[in-house]
């Protein structure tokens, strides 16, 4: 066997881990309907089929990142990817919705692992000056995921019932849990000292606040309801708790010293920021497209789906361009084009068609790849070996409160820009109107994220 295909055949492995984690959040959403009717269960008690894995996955992925430092990054992803087949076994199965949501809360613990870790893996199955393509194809094996996720769910759903979303699962985590079996290189746990068992009292205590705070934001409703309250209740006191444990501990979760040095704190910031200004295009464009230039729910849905598919399509293309030109130069690059695009968007596109909206979309995906792919890969290019596995988690988190926070702050902004009582029922000029407000913040977000690549590459 060449020196070449063993590191090919475990990126294959680690890019079908990344693409089961991202189909585990895209094509659930289509289900709900059919859930619905299997069950006989109203939306309230549906959407935790979505938000059980959404919670978990974005709840320990921080944790799981820092343990497979610790213990060995091949070793807990192989774990991740066994649990994640036994977990869409027991969904498949499901005799009722409570042990369905249960199935999904544990595919969700094996998805924060496969977050985490395969980003961190796979930039140290090849050599530093090809971290930039290695990246690239984990960015465009997540971006397929969740554009395929919609699609690939309702075919399956139509033609053989919505256990064969969970059914396809298996084979394809088998595949991959071979591939990281035989050719992933196997990593040497931490030298820095220290357990999983002694981070784990703080893993615990940062999932539950980060549950606590994506429950707040996600969970619809009145922002008064008693369920919101007492989730951002629960979030601030395991925040404050974590805090003052981590601080004290021997072996802290998160070594405060690593994120100050080599700028990765603003690097963090700048994958919240740009997955917040790629959301928008998400959150607000299904409204101005159908309320604003009066699209057919399958036009809007065809026209939406150009963004995430040029995502994937720029992943490696982006790699090899970061390669280039460097992190930096390459994440201001594609920064200065959201901040384009997000101008187009609320300048105008409103004035023009459908046509021009797509390309805005096409410019701001395509930017987002590549300032995503850079910043991702100059982060990895700096990290210490032994604590990749920690950074790439945080990065993950960073992207997924992002992308949360992005799609709560922009459908707002759109609803008070519009003057809607109901964005879905704006007028075209109301849904023009939120158009250009959500597009302007976005803007302003690229702006700042330029802002901290410039300082910190000083």
């Amino acid at each position: 066997m060449s020196s070449t295909s063993t590191p090919r055949r475990a990126l294959a492995g680690l890019a079908l881990s990344l693409l089961l984690a991202a189909l585990g959040t895209s094509s659930a959403t289509i289900a709900l309907p059919t859930l619905g009717q299997s069950f006989a269960a109203p939306f309230p008690v549906l959407q935790w089929v979505v938000l059980a894995y959404l919670a978990t996955s974005t709840a320990l992925v921080v944790g799981a990142g820092r343990i497979g430092d610790l213990l060995g990054r091949r070793r807990l992803l192989l774990g991740a990817l066994s649990l994640f087949t036994l977990a869409s076994i027991l969904c498949a199965l499901a005799p009722s919705l409570p042990v369905l949501i249960a199935g999904r809360a544990f595919q969700g613990i094996g998805a924060a692992a496969m977050l985490a870790l395969t980003v961190a893996l796979a930039s140290s199955a090849v050599p530093k000056e090809q971290t930039g393509r290695a990246v690239g194809l984990m960015g465009t094996m997540s971006a397929l995921g969740t554009a395929a996720g919609p699609s690939v769910g309702g075919f399956l759903i139509a033609h053989l019932g919505w256990p064969s979303l969970f059914w396809l699962n298996v084979p394809l985590a088998l595949i991959a849990l071979g591939l990281v079996t035989a050719y992933g290189r196997a990593d040497a746990p931490s030298k820095r000292g220290g357990s999983a068992a002694a981070v784990l009292p703080g893993t615990l205590l940062l999932a539950l606040a980060l549950a606590g705070g994506a429950l707040a934001i996600t969970l619809r409703g009145p922002f008064a309801s008693a369920e919101r309250l007492g989730s951002l209740a629960v979030a601030t006191i395991a925040l404050l708790l974590f805090f003052a444990r981590d601080a004290r501990a021997a072996v802290p979760l998160l070594p405060w010293s690593l994120l100050r040095t080599d700028g990765r704190s603003r690097t963090l910031l700048v994958a919240l920021l740009v997955a917040a200004i790629v959301m928008t295009s998400l959150a607000v464009g299904p409204f101005y497209l159908a309320r604003g230039l009066g699209l057919s729910p399958d036009l809007a849905g065809l026209i939406l789906s150009c963004g995430p598919a040029m995502t994937a399509l720029m992943g490696v293309p982006a790699g090899r361009l970061t390669e280039r030109w460097g992190s930096k130069s390459a994440s201001r690059i594609g920064l200065i084009g959201m901040a384009a695009a997000s101008l187009l968007m609320a300048l105008v596109v409103p004035g023009m068609g459908v046509l021009t909206y797509g390309g805005a979309l096409m410019l701001l995906t395509a930017s987002y790849s590549l300032a995503n792919t850079a910043n991702t890969a100059g982060l990895m290019q700096t990290a210490p070996t032994d604590q990749r596995g920690l950074l790439s988690g945080l990065l993950t988190l960073a992207r997924n409160l992002g992308l949360i926070a992005g799609a709560s702050a922009m459908a707002a902004l759109f609803a008070l820009g519009s003057g809607a009582a109901d964005s879905a029922d704006a007028a075209p000029a109301q849904a023009a109107q939120g158009l250009t407000l959500a597009f302007l913040v976005a803007a302003g977000l690229a702006g700042v994220g330029l802002v901290s690549v410039r300082v910190s590459a000083r």
